[in-house]
C-alpha cells in the first residue's frame, strides 16, 4: 500500500475515534458546534502527531503495506469479577447533574475540573475502569467518583491494588455501619469536655481546618475512662464529618475540595503522652484511618513541637503511609509565626488565639481527666471485647470444601418475602435456596461449628426431591461481589439459604475440619437476611431493597427498582 494511502486510512480511523454526539436543542446549535469543533480540531491535531510518529516507525522498519482493518468480534462477557470492562453510557455513575459523559471511555472536562481536579488521560481511564468493575460486582452500591479517586491516588493508580484496598474498605464500612455514625454516635460527656479537638473554619485553599491540641490532652486519662473503642469511634466520626465538609466546600468554592488540613498543637507534650496503652491506641487509630480514609489529609501542620517529639515520631511514623508523611510540616518553638509559617497556609484572621492570632477558637482546652471517670480494668476489658458496633446487622461465615454454610428461616404464611444481602470476601460461592417440611436434625449439634462460623443444617441422609426441594436454580458468585436479592415464598415451612464453595465435591466433614489449618479451600462471606411479612410487601419490588446496604455518605445514588427486580428470585 502506498504511503499516502496508509496516511489516509489512519486519518480516517482517527476521525472515527474522535466522533462527538452533538444534540441540537432550543437554538443553541451554533454554540455547541463551536465547542465541538474546538474539541474535534484538538483531537485531529493530536491524532496526526501520533500517526506521523508511527508512520516513521513503520517506514524505518521497511513496512510498505498494511492489511485493511476489520472490526474484531465482540468477546463474551467474562464471569471473572476482576475482568475490568468499560461501562456503557447509561451505566456511567453521576455524582452531579454536571457530570455529562462524552462516551464510555471519557468524562466531561468541565465535570473533571469542577469535582475531581487535574487528571491525566491514564488516570481518567483508571477511574472509569474501576468504577465499571464496581458497577458489575456491587450492584449500584458504589461510591462517588471522588471517593474512588482517593483509593486510586493512594495506590499510585495501580488498578489491582486500588481495587483490593477499596473493596476491603467498602466491606468494613458495611459491616460496622460507618455510614450511620454521624447520626448514631453521641460522644460521651468525658470526650466532649476533655478531647481537645474540633473544626475551625478553612485554610487558604478552602480545605476544612481541624485543630487538635494534642499537648493539652490527657491521653492516658481518656483511654482509662473510655477505652480504645470509644476513641476510635470518635475519630471515625471526625473523618466522616471531614468528608461531608469537603463536599460542602466543593459546592461553596466551585472547585474540587477532597481533603482537609489538620493543625496539631504540641505545646505541653511530654513523656506521659508516651504511655504504652495510649501509644497502642494511637497506632490502631492510624492503621484504621490509613486503610479507609486515604488521601483525605491535605496537609498536617505541627506547631510548638517539643524535644520529646522525635521520640513520638519514631514510634508512629512507620505506620504512616509515605504519601501522607510528605504532607507533614513541623515547626518547633515559635517558628510558625511570621513569613513561612502558618500565614502561608491559613489566613491570618482565623489563626487561633492560643497561637497568637486574633480568632477566638472554641476547641476544648483539654486538661486532666478526673479519676472519677476512670473505669475498672474489668469494665475496660469487657468494653474492648465488645469491639466496635456490636449491633452490626451482618454476620460472618466461613465456607469449606464439602461443608457449606446454611441459614434456616421459618415461614408461617405464603407470599412472605425472604431478603438477603451478602458480600463474598474470599473465594467463589454457589448460592442456593431450599424448602423443606422437615426440621433439620443437625441444628445445634456437633456438626454446627460456631467457633468456625460454619453451620450445616441439611442432614446427609436427606434426599433431594423427597425430604427437601430446590426452589430456584443455584447461582455462582465470584470473590469481591456484593449481592442483594429476595425470594417470594410460595409455601409455608422451612427455607434454608445455602452458601457452598464453588466446585466443592461431597466429602466427610471430619476430613474437612482436620484440614482447616492453612487450607487454601476456605471461602468467607458476610451476610444479612430478613423475612418480610406478605402484608408488608404490598407487591412493590422497590421495598425489597435492603435499606442497610447503601453507602449514604459515599454513594451518588441507590439501586433502582429495576436492578432490584433483576437481582431477586421469585418462586413460580
Amino acid at each position: 500500500m502506498h504511503k499516502d494511502c496508509v496516511y489516509k486510512v489512519l486519518i480516517k480511523r482517527s476521525v472515527c475515534s474522535a466522533s462527538l454526539d452533538i444534540k441540537s436543542f432550543f437554538g443553541f446549535e451554533s454554540t455547541v458546534e463551536k465547542i465541538a469543533m474546538k474539541q474535534y480540531t484538538a483531537n485531529i491535531k493530536r491524532g496526526k502527531e501520533i500517526i506521523e510518529y508511527y508512520l516513521s516507525e513503520l517506514i524505518s522498519e521497511g513496512v510498505t503495506e498494511i492489511p485493511r482493518w476489520t472490526p474484531p468480534l465482540q468477546p463474551p462477557l467474562s464471569s471473572d469479577p476482576y475482568t475490568i470492562a468499560a461501562p456503557t453510557s447509561t451505566e456511567l455513575h453521576t455524582a452531579s447533574s454536571s457530570d455529562i459523559s462524552l462516551g464510555a471511555d471519557k468524562l466531561d472536562a468541565d465535570y473533571i475540573e469542577r469535582f475531581l481536579g487535574q487528571l491525566t488521560p491514564i488516570q481518567e481511564s483508571c477511574l472509569i475502569q474501576l468504577r465499571a468493575w464496581l458497577q458489575q460486582t456491587h450492584r449500584g452500591k458504589i461510591p462517588k467518583d471522588e471517593h474512588i479517586l482517593r483509593f486510586l491516588r493512594a495506590r499510585d493508580f495501580n488498578l489491582e491494588k486500588a481495587r483490593d484496598m477499596l473493596c476491603q474498605s467498602l466491606s468494613w464500612r458495611k459491616e460496622f455501619q460507618v455510614d450511620t455514625i454521624l447520626n448514631s454516635w453521641m460522644p460521651p460527656s468525658c470526650l466532649q469536655e476533655y478531647y481537645a479537638g474540633g473544626w475551625h473554619h478553612q485554610d487558604s485553599e478552602g480545605r476544612p481546618l481541624y485543630i487538635l491540641r494534642l499537648g493539652q490532652m490527657d491521653t492516658k486519662g481518656l483511654v482509662k475512662a473510655l477505652g480504645e473503642e470509644a476513641l476510635l469511634r470518635h475519630v471515625l466520626s471526625i473523618n466522616e464529618e471531614g468528608q461531608k465538609r469537603c463536599e460542602e466546600n466543593t459546592k461553596i468554592f466551585g472547585r474540587p475540595i477532597t481533603s482537609w488540613t489538620c493543625l496539631v498543637d504540641l505545646e505541653g507534650l511530654n513523656m506521659r503522652h508516651l504511655w504504652r496503652p495510649g501509644v497502642k491506641a494511637l497506632l490502631r487509630i492510624i492503621e484504621v484511618v490509613e486503610a479507609n480514609y486515604p488521601e483525605t489529609l491535605g496537609r498536617l501542620l505541627i506547631v510548638r513541637a517539643p524535644r520529646v517529639f522525635p521520640v513520638l515520631w519514631t514510634l508512629v511514623s512507620p505506620f504512616i503511609n509515605e504519601n501522607t508523611r510528605q504532607k507533614f510540616l513541623v515547626y518547633s518553638g515559635s517558628n510558625y509565626l511570621g513569613s513561612g509559617g502558618l500565614v502561608d497556609y491559613i489566613q491570618s484572621e482565623i489563626i487561633p488565639d492560643f497561637l497568637g492570632g486574633d480568632c477566638l477558637c472554641e476547641v476544648p482546652e483539654g486538661g486532666q481527666v478526673p479519676k472519677s471517670y476512670y473505669q475498672t480494668e474489668v469494665e475496660l476489658e469487657n468494653a474492648d471485647h465488645i469491639r466496635l458496633w456490636t449491633d452490626t446487622i451482618y454476620q460472618s461465615a466461613q465456607v469449606f470444601k464439602g461443608a457449606p454454610h446454611e441459614v434456616m428461616i421459618e415461614v408461617v404464611e405464603e407470599s412472605s418475602v425472604i431478603t438477603w444481602d451478602f458480600d463474598i470476601l474470599r473465594g467463589d460461592i454457589v448460592f442456593n435456596i431450599f424448602h423443606s417440611k422437615r426440621t433439620p436434625l443437625r441444628k445445634d449439634t456437633s456438626t454446627a461449628l460456631p467457633e468456625l462460623n460454619n453451620v450445616q443444617l441439611i442432614d446427609r441422609s436427606w434426599t433431594l426431591g423427597v425430604d427437601y426441594s430446590m426452589v430456584e436454580s443455584p447461582l455462582t458468585f465470584r470473590e469481591g461481589e456484593s449481592i442483594q436479592g429476595s425470594h417470594i415464598t410460595r409455601w409455608p415451612g422451612l427455607y434454608i439459604l445455602q452458601w457452598k464453595a464453588y466446585g466443592s465435591a461431597p466429602s466427610r466433614v471430619d476430613d474437612v475440619i482436620s484440614s482447616l489449618p492453612g487450607s487454601a479451600h476456605t471461602s468467607k462471606l458476610m451476610y444479612y437476611t430478613e423475612l418480610l411479612a406478605s402484608h408488608d410487601f404490598r407487591g412493590s419490588m422497590t421495598s425489597l431493597e435492603s435499606c442497610h446496604s447503601g453507602f449514604s455518605q459515599l454513594s451518588g445514588g441507590t439501586t433502582s427498582s429495576s436492578q432490584s427486580h433483576g437481582s431477586s428470585f421469585i418462586s413460580r
